[in-house]
């Protein structure tokens, strides 16, 4: 389901990573929608605004380290 969010992240990393190194940025419509310093903080924030599962939260890395893993379902923070 959000995969061209995905692979905008793909296409853009080199770029996204000058820009929001570290960063965990959250992708919707292909488009950059907020940047957060956890993932915690991404999903609480955006959740207010945006509905779950409509939106990828990705932590912004160079290399590939940070997109190995894929949930299909919901995923909660406690």
């Amino acid at each position: 389901m959000l995969e061209k969010e995905f692979q905008f992240y793909l296409d853009n990393q080199a770029e996204l990573v000058k820009s929001y190194s570290g960063k965990c940025l959250v992708i919707k419509n292909q488009s950059i929608i907020g940047f957060f310093d956890s993932e915690q903080q991404a999903y609480l924030s955006t959740k207010k605004e945006h509905e779950i599962g409509t939106f990828l939260i990705q932590k912004c890395e160079p290399g590939t380290s940070a997109y190995t893993q894929i949930f299909h379902g919901r995923v909660t923070f406690a």
